[in-house]
């Protein structure tokens, strides 16, 4: 089986100078291996396949045998990583907790510790008649969530 040490050393030598940085390393027990790459500026086809080939280049065939599979941290997927929360302040996110409640906001701040949104709550002041939205900030240790992701919206 191939060395998840090996490859993650191989993708960082990759990764070096670049503003792209490793959201995840997987190697499946038939050497499988999928790279998954994130941009702040989103990613290019192009830049995939040049890790791959480098990629390619450190590992011998004639050795071990594998599939590769090189992409981007998909739109839409949970995300991974730290700096993913980093990129993406500013952005419509979705959270889910622990206890299944659902959040949609924006990701106003993000920080080793967690994080913050923004969220539109629907409020009733006292002595109205009906109740205006009005935006309140949610925030989120990272263990205590199931996922957040970014969030499409095509209104």
């Amino acid at each position: 089986m191939i060395d998840k040490n090996v490859v993650t050393r191989i993708v960082d030598e990759w990764l070096e100078g670049k503003d792209y940085f490793l959201v995840d390393l997987t190697i499946s027990p038939d050497d499988k291996i999928v790279v998954e790459i994130d941009h702040a500026d989103g990613m290019w086809i192009d830049d995939c396949v040049e890790l791959s080939r480098y990629i390619e280049s450190k590992l011998d065939r004639e050795e071990e045998d594998y599939e590769l599979e090189v992409g981007s941290a998909g739109i839409g997927q949970p995300f991974k990583v730290f700096r993913q929360y980093q990129i993406h302040v500013g952005s419509p996110v979705e959270v889910l907790d622990k206890e299944g409640k659902k959040w949609t906001g924006v990701l106003t701040e993000a920080d080793e510790n967690g994080f913050t949104i923004t969220v539109e709550v629907k409020v009733k002041p006292e002595g109205a008649k009906r109740p205006r939205m009005e935006e309140r900030a949610v925030s989120f240790k990272y263990d205590e969530i199931k996922y957040t992701k970014y969030s499409i919206s095509f209104k």
